[in-house]
C-alpha cells in the first residue's frame, strides 16, 4: 500500500503559517498586547515613555487604523475583526505579512511537494491570506469574550468608586488601573480623553460602536441619561451591572444548551473533508479512473457546494439569538 505524505505536508505549512504570524507579532510588540495582562498595554507603555499624550495619540491610532482602512479592497472582510482583535499591525503591515507568508508556503510548497506550479501559486496565496484571516479572528473572539467578562467587575468598581465620592471620571481612571487587558487600556484611553475635554458619554458610546457591543451600549446610555436627566449614577451603575452579569450567565447557558449541536455540525461539516484528505494519504490514486471523466470536475464543484451548504445551514440552527 503506497502512502501519501502530500496532506500533512499541505497541513504542517499551513499551521506554520499561523504560528509564524503569532511569533511576529509577539516579536514586534512583545508581552503589552497580550490579553488579560495585569499591566495594561497602556500602563506599560507610559512605563516605557513617561509621555502621556503620545501613549494616547497611538493607542488611538491603533483604535481606529482598521475602520479607516474599510475602502481597502478585499481588507474590507478582515478589517471589522482586526478592529475587534485591536491589532496592532497596521493594515499595509498585515497585507505585507499575508504576502510574506504567501511567499513562505510557495517555498514549503516547492520543497516538499510535487504539485503544479499553478497549484502551488493558487494554495499559498489562499494559506497566506487564510492564516492571518484565522488568526486575526481567533485574536477577535478571545479579546471580546474576555472584555465581556471583566465588564461588569469594571462597572461594579465604578459604582463603589462613585459611592465614595470620587467623580465619574475619577472612577473611570480606578477601572484603567485596577482592571487588566483588554478593558484596562481601553478605560484607560477613555479616562485620558475626558481628561483633555472629551465628553465621557460620546467616548463610550464610541468605544461600544467600534466593538459592536450591546453591553457597552447600555452603559454609554446610562451615562448620557444620568448627565442629561440626572439622578443617582451609582444606583444605574449597579442595576446595569447586574443586568450585564445576568445576560452573560443566559450566554453561557445558552452556548451549553447548543454545544452537542454544534460539536455535532462541526464533526459533519469537517467528516468528509477528513475522509478525502484519509483517502489521498492511503491511496494516493484512489481517483486516477475518474479523474479524467468530463463530469469529475462538474461532481467535485457540485460536492463542494453541497459542503458550504451543510456549513452555513449548521451554523444558522446552532446560532440562538438572545
Amino acid at each position: 500500500m503506497q502512502i501519501s505524505a502530500a496532506p500533512f505536508i499541505y497541513l504542517l505549512i499551513f499551521a506554520a503559517v499561523v504560528f509564524l504570524v503569532e511569533g511576529l507579532y509577539l516579536t514586534v510588540f512583545g508581552k503589552s498586547i497580550s490579553l488579560n495582562s495585569r499591566l495594561s498595554r497602556r500602563l506599560a507603555l507610559l512605563e516605557k515613555t513617561h509621555d502621556r499624550e503620545k501613549v494616547l495619540e497611538q493607542l488611538r491610532k491603533e483604535m481606529s487604523q482598521h475602520v479607516n482602512a474599510r475602502g481597502i479592497p478585499l481588507y474590507s472582510i478582515l478589517a471589522t475583526k482586526a478592529q475587534k482583535a485591536n491589532i496592532a499591525f497596521s493594515p499595509k503591515q498585515l497585507m505585507g505579512i499575508m504576502a510574506g507568508l504567501a511567499v513562505f508556503a510557495y517555498i514549503g510548497l516547492t520543497i516538499g511537494t510535487e504539485a503544479g506550479m499553478a497549484v502551488r501559486l493558487i494554495v499559498a496565496v489562499a494559506m497566506g491570506i487564510g492564516g492571518v484571516y484565522i488568526w486575526v479572528n481567533n485574536k477577535a473572539k478571545k479579546r471580546m469574550a474576555l472584555l465581556e467578562e471583566q465588564l461588569p467587575d469594571a462597572v461594579e468598581l465604578m459604582v463603589r468608586s462613585l459611592r465614595v465620592g470620587h467623580p465619574f471620571s475619577s472612577a473611570i481612571g480606578n477601572v484603567a488601573k485596577e482592571i487588566a487587558d483588554p478593558l484596562g487600556t481601553e478605560f484607560g484611553i477613555i479616562a485620558d480623553e475626558a481628561s483633555y475635554g472629551r465628553d465621557v458619554a460620546e467616548t463610550l458610546k464610541a468605544f461600544a460602536e467600534r466593538l459592536d457591543s450591546q453591553d457597552l451600549r447600555f452603559l454609554a446610555v446610562a451615562v448620557t441619561i444620568q448627565q442629561q436627566s440626572g439622578g443617582n449614577l451609582a444606583e444605574i451603575l449597579e442595576g446595569l451591572a447586574k443586568v450585564i452579569r445576568a445576560r452573560f450567565k443566559l450566554f453561557r447557558r445558552v452556548k451549553a444548551i447548543t454545544a452537542e449541536a454544534k460539536w455535532s455540525g462541526m464533526f459533519l461539516s469537517a467528516f468528509p473533508i477528513g475522509a478525502l484528505v484519509m483517502i489521498n494519504v492511503i491511496q494516493p490514486h484512489y481517483y486516477d479512473g475518474v479523474k479524467d471523466s468530463p463530469a469529475f470536475i462538474p461532481a467535485c464543484l457540485v460536492v463542494g457546494a453541497f459542503l458550504v451548504m451543510n456549513v452555513i445551514f449548521m451554523k444558522i440552527m446552532v446560532n440562538i439569538k438572545v
